[in-house]
């Protein structure tokens, strides 16, 4: 039986002009946990990411941590949603720049809103896959895991929706629980599954055995 880790990108730019961008804080939690790892011997036989700049970054660090030298596939199905198309779909006036805990709150209620309505196929935000592909995507990579690395450990770098989505499927879960899952997922967690030739299962969720020392309290941290 092997294992698959699902990570999710270090924490971004919230706020800012390009979200697609590490802060330095989130190079620093990769880098982290690329560190927690070789002190426990960890290896992995096969690495999956995203096509983001973010996804990159982010097991950019993870590698340096690791002292390795990844040979990623990337696959465009583990890419995040367009929150911003998503909330636009249901609030196309303009919001100001989340950057106080009020209007943080807002964008989010607004997002979690926007979310089960595309997850119903209310709305169909502009450039983006109606809900059903971007789920499909999701679970081809997984497919493709079970198959051909079900004796392996894999290492699998995205987002808070395609994890979710991928923890979705596996247990079943309904919309509203997906979206709670994804609300949940903090930056550079670390996702569980065991995986065997016939299904996957989950072992952990949104875990941070990399920061659990209290001289990383403040390096926790959602967007």
């Amino acid at each position: 039986m092997g294992s698959l880790y699902l990570v999710r990108h270090g924490q971004a730019s919230f706020g800012a002009d390009d979200y697609d961008q590490l802060s330095p804080l989130g190079r620093q939690q990769a880098v982290r946990l690329g560190e927690h790892w070789r002190a426990r011997g960890q290896r992995f036989d096969a690495v999956l990411t995203g096509t983001l700049r973010r996804h990159a970054q982010t097991l950019e660090g993870i590698a340096e941590g690791l002292q390795i030298q990844p040979q990623p596939l990337e696959l465009p199905g583990l890419n995040e949603y367009d929150s911003h198309a998503l909330i636009a779909a249901i609030h196309p006036q303009a919001l100001p720049r989340p950057d106080t805990p009020a209007l943080y709150r807002q964008h989010f209620r607004l997002l979690c809103d926007a979310l089960a309505q595309w997850m119903a196929g209310v709305i169909s935000p502009q450039g983006m896959p109606s809900w059903e592909d971007f789920a499909a995507g999701v679970r081809a990579a997984l497919e493709q895991v079970r198959q051909a690395h079900a004796d392996q450990n894999v290492l699998l770098v995205s987002s808070g929706g395609p994890i979710s989505a991928a923890v979705g499927a596996v247990l079943g879960t309904a919309p509203e629980v997906t979206i709670a899952l994804n609300m949940r997922i903090r930056n550079s967690a670390v996702t569980e599954f065991s995986v065997s030739p016939r299904r996957l299962m989950l072992q952990t969720f949104n875990t941070l055995p990399h920061l659990e020392a209290a001289e990383y309290a403040g390096w926790v941290t959602h967007a």
